[in-house]
């Protein structure tokens, strides 16, 4: 793995959680919507990811892709357990299968004749946490990618 691959990585991850964020924020701004173009409530969604394989330098025709040595290649795949270095990829946003929530409110527009509401199925401190988590998850990364354009410029430094 190179320095190329290590930013790829990270900005895979980048990307993952961010769609993670605008997925939560979409979340917590319809929690309280009661219809909807498809009709009923709100239903929560989900980002699911998968891992990827890596692409070395596909979308930089600039640096062309320089292969690292046969034993850093052992010694990393030893490390990881056997395992590739792969990337976090996007794979769908669905929805949250739980059922909407019953809120007795014989005053709101859209309840039944018993007086009860369907909420959409959103727990407010759960889309939290995950906003939390993918915050910390994009800072992670964020700090990967700084060291590794550190890595780079002390390696460019050695040479002059």
């Amino acid at each position: 793995m190179d320095l190329f691959s290590a930013m790829e990585v990270s900005s895979s991850g980048l990307y993952a959680q961010r769609v993670r964020m605008n997925v939560i924020s979409m979340n917590l701004a319809n929690a309280q919507t009661t219809r909807t173009v498809e009709g009923g409530p709100y239903r929560r969604r989900d980002v699911v990811f998968a891992s990827g394989g890596l692409h070395q330098n596909a979308r930089n025709p600039v640096f062309p892709y320089i292969p690292a040595p046969e034993a850093f290649k052992e010694a990393l795949r030893t490390a990881l357990g056997g395992n590739e270095v792969r990337k976090v990829e996007v794979v769908d946003i669905v929805e949250d299968p739980r059922d909407p929530k019953l809120v007795y409110d014989p005053s709101h527009p859209d309840a039944n004749r018993d007086g009860y509401v369907m909420m959409p199925n959103i727990n407010t401190i759960e889309e939290m946490v995950n906003l939390m988590a993918a915050t910390r998850n994009y800072e992670a990364n964020v700090t990967a990618i700084n060291a590794a354009k550190t890595m780079a410029q002390r390696t460019l430094a050695l040479g002059q």
